[in-house]
């Protein structure tokens, strides 16, 4: 199962361009590059993108991102998965635009 990353398309740009990146400014904050789980998705994207429009949505196999992937506690108690080196852009499944609609952002089909 995938887990995803968003970003805001400059930073969506930056590691286009650059082929990795350490994250958006709260991912270099905190040390890691935050991700969520698909069923936490939409709650990150409500509680941090609230509004937001020229989002993009990133996928990620949490296989192939090796040891530096770690599952941690954070909001709610939950686990959510984050990653202690830079993103690249080899990692990715697919990346897609995350539209903002009538009644918040709109998601591909394949998130519940």
């Amino acid at each position: 199962m995938p887990i995803y990353k968003i970003f805001r398309t400059p930073e969506w740009e930056q590691l286009r361009q650059a082929g990795s990146t350490t994250g958006a400014p709260v991912d270099v904050a905190d040390g890691f590059v935050h991700f969520s789980a698909a069923d936490q998705l939409r709650e990150t994207a409500a509680k941090w993108f609230a509004g937001a429009d020229g989002l993009w949505l990133l996928a990620c196999d949490p296989e192939t991102l090796g040891a530096a992937l770690k599952w941690e506690v954070s909001r709610g108690g939950a686990l959510f998965p984050h990653l202690y080196r830079p993103l690249l852009i080899s990692d990715l499944l697919w990346s897609r635009p995350l539209p903002l609609g009538d009644a918040g952002h709109v998601f591909p089909p394949e998130i519940p």
